[in-house]
């Protein structure tokens, strides 16, 4: 394996020269510099990174730590960040979280599991737990559960993407429109994505009827499937579904086809995240594309600021997204 010794003696320059094109010192000639990246190709040299690093002080790794693991929207998110993050030049270690008391540890032990910072997707932490967030190391909060704590916050445009995906839905010609939702505590993704649809209802001169807010214990394809089996059952007079989470409405597909209500002719469907597996259900699900791979450069760089100290670490810092509608079958797309 090559050395920077090695490099120096074919570029025929010093050792400190071959260092500070390694590091992007400004001060090297462009000739200079030339140089030496030409005999790093033909020696094959490698940075040691782990070495630098640890000159830095730095593991070059971070944490991103998710509820859970094994649902779509968790998984589309972890490979955004990885794939931001690798474009820096940095690794992630990602864990499970699954609760509250999980979600504290994480912030607080980040440090000892050697993160140089810590993105965190949180979903048990609530606004009186902000002051837990005034820690001694960089962190990034994905999500929408946290606001005004002392870090970066990246959060979804849940209210203006509600609104518009329910606002497409009463352009289909929906009237009696639904929506399958979490439990709403605090400021949380359901409360925020409630809010939106109850203002393109009220935009439109629908009324806010209380029964079609159709609220569950989870937002998953289990309890979308049984909430739509219940409300067709129950004999609820909807024609449409705006589901907060795209699980939700894959398990709503999965019901409105137990009970024989057709898609998009009786009951049109609309969700939210565009996981990759939505354009393949039959019939294909509209869905809101929050942009996810914006979402991670935005949490990664602002996490990179804390790192090298160019953002104040308790720096509170609000970043929301933007998105789009994909319009597929679901809604007679």
């Amino acid at each position: 394996m090559a050395t920077i010794q090695d490099v120096a003696k074919a570029a025929g320059v010093s050792p400190m020269t071959v260092s500070n094109v390694i590091n992007d010192h400004p001060n090297v000639r462009p000739a200079t510099r030339e140089k030496v990246l030409e005999a790093m190709t033909r020696l094959d040299y490698r940075v040691n990174v782990a070495a630098r690093n640890l000159r830095k002080g730095r593991t070059g790794t971070i944490g991103l730590a998710v509820p859970e693991v094994d649902s779509a929207y968790y998984g589309l998110l972890a490979a955004t960040v990885i794939a931001a993050a690798e474009r820096r030049g940095l690794r992630v270690s990602i864990e499970q979280t699954a609760s509250r008391d999980n979600e504290l540890d994480a912030l607080s032990l980040s440090r000892n599991r050697l993160y140089d910072g810590l993105i965190l997707s949180a979903a048990g932490m609530g606004q009186s737990d902000a002051e837990r967030l005034r820690v001694d190391h960089p962190v990034v909060i994905l999500g929408d559960r946290i606001f005004g704590g002392p870090v970066g916050h990246v959060a979804m445009p849940n209210f203006d993407a509600s609104r518009a995906a329910t606002r497409h839905l009463i352009e289909r010609g929906c009237r009696r429109i639904a929506i399958v939702c979490g439990t709403v505590e605090e400021v949380d993704t359901s409360s925020l994505r409630i809010a939106g649809y109850r203002k393109a209802l009220e935009d439109a001169g629908l009324p806010a009827d209380r029964a079609l807010v159709q609220q569950v214990d989870r937002l998953g394809m289990r309890e979308g499937a049984e909430r739509a089996r219940e409300m067709a059952n129950g004999g609820l007079d909807f024609d449409g579904v705006f589901c907060v989470t795209d699980s939700l409405a894959m398990g709503v597909l999965r019901g409105l086809a137990d009970v024989g209500a057709r898609v998009p002719d009786q009951v049109k469907v609309i969700g939210f995240d565009n996981v990759p597996e939505s354009e393949f259900l039959i019939p294909s699900l509209s869905s809101v594309d929050p942009d996810h791979d914006g979402m991670a450069e935005r949490a990664v760089d602002l996490l990179i600021g804390r790192i090298e100290q160019t953002e104040p670490p308790t720096r509170h810092q609000d970043v929301v997204g933007g998105f789009s509608l994909v319009i597929r079958e679901s809604t007679g797309g």
